[in-house]
This record gives C-alpha cells, structure tokens and sequence, in this order.
C-alpha cells in the first residue's frame, strides 16, 4: 500500500511536460501580478516642497498660472503679448523639458458660496445685499456650469540626485516667475500637497469626497503618497479608451498639419463645458540639430515637388 501511494502518475508529468508556460509567459504573468493601481502612476517620489522624482534621475516641479486678457486686447498689445510668449518659450532650452497643462475639472461649488456670501449688517440693506448674494450664486451656477479651468507648467532636469536637482529647479522657477511677471500673468510654484491634489482631482472626477493629505499620515501609516491619491482600479481595453474608478474616458493624439492656425484654437478646446485635459509637451532642440532638421526637411519638400511635375513633362513630351 505504501509504494502505490508513492506512484506519480505517468501522464500528468507528460503533458506538464509539454503544456508547461514557457518562461516569457511566466514572466508577463508574474509583472501582471505585481502590477497595482499605484504602480501604474507615472512618478516615484513626490517631495514636501513640491520636488517630485519622476524617474531615477528626472526631477520636475510645477508652476500655476492664471489667465491674460488677450482676446479683448488691441492688435498692438496682442504682438506686444505674442512676442513675450516666444521670448519666454525661447528661455527653454535643450536640457528643460517642460509641460503646459490646461484642465477643466468640477468644482466644490459650496467653496465659492463662501466667497459670495455677504453677511448681513442688521441694517435696512440687508435685503438688498441678499439679493445680491443671490444674483452672484446665480450667474456663478450658469457661467462655468460648475467647471473649473486652471492652468500649469511642469518643467524637470536630469540630476544624479534631489540634493543636486534642487538649487537649478529653484533657479528656473525664479526664472519662470520673472517671465510671467513681464507678461502682466500671475503665478505661483506648487508644493507636494497642491502637486498632489490636482492628480488627485484627476483620478476621482465622479467622487466629492475631497482630498485629505498631510505628510505626517505618511509617517504613522507607512503608506505612500500614491495611496492617497490612486483610483479604486485602472482599465485599458484599447489603445484610446480607458477606466479610472468610476470614470470612463479617452485619449488623442492631435497632429496639427494645417498651413495656418489661429490663435483661439486652444481657447475653443477649452471652452467645452466638460471635464477634460490638454497637455502640450515640449521638448527644446539644440540649435545646431534644429538647422540640420529644418535643411532635412526643405530637401524633402523639393524632392516632392520634384516628383510631382515629373509626371506633366512626360505627358507634355507625348503630346
């Protein structure tokens, strides 16, 4: 009876032989295994004074800016604001990666109830001030349809550690602030709460339930900042639409070839009434590569117009 318990069966080791997973199929199944919601977050470590790590040796900070009354301005002052604009970008160069963020997100409207509210004085304006209150609450539920539109610059470096990354992102910020002071444009730098407040937002469009984070929690509880801001799951079913929590959305890609572009077509994306999110990424070029690139590019061009009457002269030679 003891050898017969001892027997392994003969062909369950013949087809665990040969329907074993090889080992790239363990290996994807082991990554889908260790592969969490914050994982899928795209930084490693988001600092107190809003430094964040993105990658091993990536550092990036964030800078808030508000809005310029360019559209009711004169022609004049709009090349005045256009040129500026090229100056600031211009400041950019091949080291600096930066990042414009445009986000239309809901909004807590009791906040902005606050703001409006006007207490009474126990006087013979109350009523009138009541009425007041009231006709701004309503202008304020028809004008933004309870959006938010904010505004931002993500620029980051290369450093071998923070301690190396911090003096040049503070210097570059300083620098950013200046620009956008010459440009008449409020602005003001991000810590790591606010930083990571706005990915918060971003993850729990469908919840009210509003963000609380403070870096001491990090010390008692042991978890990340990632906990604190990460959806309930992420779903990608296809390359453009996706699943965050609650929230169903999608992505694209726009590839602008027109031969013109006006100046409002970013304000008319913006202006949709929902929740959405424009990112223009922008990566300076040496000057030396952009000339070598632009040269590549006429060559191609004439060498396009040059095929395309090539077919006319043959016909006008048949003729």
């Amino acid at each position: 009876m003891g050898k017969e318990k001892d027997k392994k069966p003969l062909f369950g080791s013949i087809f665990q032989k040969f329907f074993k997973p090889s080992a790239k199929a363990e290996a994807k199944k082991k990554k889908e295994h260790h592969l969490t919601v914050q994982r899928s977050i795209p930084y490693l470590e988001m600092g107190r004074d809003g430094i964040c790590r993105v990658e091993e040796h990536l550092y990036s900070k964030t800078v808030r800016f508000y809005d310029i009354n360019y559209q009711l301005a004169q022609n004049e002052d709009k090349n005045t604001i256009f040129e500026s604009w090229c100056d600031f970008l211009n400041y950019f160069d091949s080291s600096i990666r930066f990042q414009l963020s445009f986000i239309n997100h809901k909004s807590d409207m009791s906040e902005y109830n606050k703001v409006i509210q006007i207490e009474p004085q126990h006087d013979q304006f109350d009523d009138v001030r009541m009425e007041y209150a009231q006709m701004l609450k309503q202008q304020l539920a028809k004008g933004n349809n309870g959006l938010v539109r904010t505004k931002y610059i993500t620029f980051s470096i290369e450093a071998k550690s923070v301690k190396e990354a911090k003096p040049r992102l503070e210097r570059i910020e300083t620098d950013i602030l200046n620009n956008f002071k010459v440009l008449g444009v409020k602005a003001y730098p991000l810590n790591g709460v606010e930083r990571l407040q706005i990915m918060y937002e971003m993850f729990h469009q469908e919840e009210e339930r509003k963000f609380e984070f403070s870096y001491d929690r990090i010390l008692q509880s042991g978890m990340t900042t990632k906990d604190f801001i990460a959806p309930t799951s992420f779903l990608f079913k296809s390359g453009k639409d996706f699943q965050m929590g609650d929230t169903i959305g999608a992505v694209s890609y726009l590839n602008i070839l027109a031969p013109e572009l006006t100046d409002k077509v970013l304000a008319e994306f913006l202006d949709m009434d929902k929740n959405l999110v424009v990112s223009i990424h922008v990566q300076s070029v040496d000057q030396l590569k952009a000339i070598k690139l632009i040269k590549g590019k006429i060559t191609d061009l004439d060498r396009m117009k040059i095929e395309e009457v090539r077919p006319d002269r043959a016909l006008c030679s048949v003729a």
